[in-house]
């Protein structure tokens, strides 16, 4: 009898391992199928909420709204159709009754400082850069370093390019600076970069590198999740941290460039260093070349230099002195670009005229759009290019 028991005892344990193996096993099967990307670029996003008042959608396309209204049906299902899109990844979410959630009929979603995004792509000229195709793939690490200005062990995102690991060879190295409410994950999530950076390799666009995504907040050693505070980290807008723009950071940044020299097959001179930055990013990108004249290549996109002359940190004083001097050392490319309805345009226009009166020659882009991921990616894109 007790090995009766002990058999039935086994075979219960063995009926009921799939339920333990498998947390998710009793979720509901996807009866909505949103958004769909239609052959002439329209998209049609849908969602089941039978008990909602009211529900909007908001996404990255929309130029001078923040939200549009979706149609009831009779059955409790809501429904939008945009407008042609042009090529793009593209973000969106929803708004119930007042409650903003992402849409629970795709698993596709990013998180752009403290709140999570839906997203989709538009085939075609841009989008097809942004989506993994079947071309050679490079690696992404996540790596720490320590930082003894700083006084901490600090995380950041390293692509290399694919054949990276087998080949003997050293590469050139990208610097790539995030904005303000971003991190380490900023360029690799909402930048696309491995996809761009695997899609322009194997076109032979771009020569491979290296691109390096370091944290520029001096006061976080990494993205929210990823430090000893754990889920206590609520992500927020640089500006709200401490060390922003307080030189700090620009200063500590050649701990940066000697770990990967020392960690990493680089080619370590002025040649072959690049660096580059988005709005906050690009300030960072903009003091660090200034002061220490290791690049040969700058990208500026849409810099968030407004207020340049207020912030009474030394690192940041006569910056028209360096930026003669750093004429004078010689740089191959130092690039600009701004969405004309960006916010930062008078600021940039007046940094423009600055270089202008000092001789510093420039390349400059002007698009349409304001301060947006779309614009950044092309941005990158356009600058990689350049770098040769």
């Amino acid at each position: 009898m007790k090995r009766l028991l002990g058999v039935l005892s086994v075979a219960c344990l063995a009926l009921q391992a799939p339920v333990w193996a498998q947390q998710n096993i009793n979720q509901e099967k996807q009866v909505i199928t949103s958004p769909v990307v239609k052959g002439d670029k329209t998209v049609t996003f849908t969602l089941r909420a039978p008990n909602a008042n009211e529900v909007l959608i908001s996404g990255d396309w929309m130029q001078g709204q923040r939200f549009a209204p979706m149609q009831r049906g009779t059955d409790g299902v809501w429904t939008y159709t945009t407008e042609v899109l042009p090529s793009d990844v593209y973000i969106y979410s929803y708004l119930v009754d007042g409650t903003r959630i992402i849409d629970p009929s795709t698993v596709f979603q990013c998180r752009d400082v403290n709140s999570l995004f839906s997203m989709f792509y538009i085939d075609g000229e841009y989008g097809d850069y942004y989506q993994v195709q079947n071309v050679p793939h490079g690696n992404v690490s996540r790596v720490w370093y320590h930082s003894d200005r700083l006084k901490a062990d600090r995380r950041m995102t390293i692509y290399t390019p694919a054949g990276y690991e087998e080949s003997k060879a050293s590469y050139p190295v990208l610097y790539l600076l995030h904005g303000s409410g971003g991190d380490e994950e900023a360029w690799i999530t909402l930048g696309s970069v491995a996809r761009i950076m695997d899609n322009l390799i194997a076109e032979g666009k771009v020569q491979p590198m290296i691109v390096v995504m370091p944290n520029g907040n001096p006061s976080k050693q990494a993205a929210p999740g990823e430090t000893s505070d754990n889920l206590a980290y609520t992500p927020a807008m640089s500006n709200t941290f401490v060390g922003y723009k307080d030189g700090s950071y620009e200063q500590s940044f050649s701990e940066i460039i000697n770990y990967v020299e020392t960690h990493y097959r680089v080619k370590a001179d002025k040649a072959h260093r690049a660096i580059a930055g988005l709005s906050m990013g690009g300030f960072h990108t903009l003091q660090i070349s200034a002061n220490y004249p290791m690049f040969d290549y700058v990208g500026l996109f849409s810099p968030g230099i407004s207020g340049l002359a207020d912030y009474k940190v030394e690192l940041y004083e006569n910056l028209d002195e360096k930026l003669t001097k750093l004429k004078q050392a010689g740089i191959k490319l130092y690039w600009i670009g701004i969405g004309k309805d960006d916010f930062l345009y008078k600021d940039v226009e007046a940094y423009r005229k600055k270089l202008d009166s000092l001789a510093f020659p420039y390349v400059y882009k002007e698009t349409d759009k304001g301060h947006v991921w779309t614009n950044w990616r092309k941005y990158l894109m356009e600058f990689l290019q350049l770098i040769k």
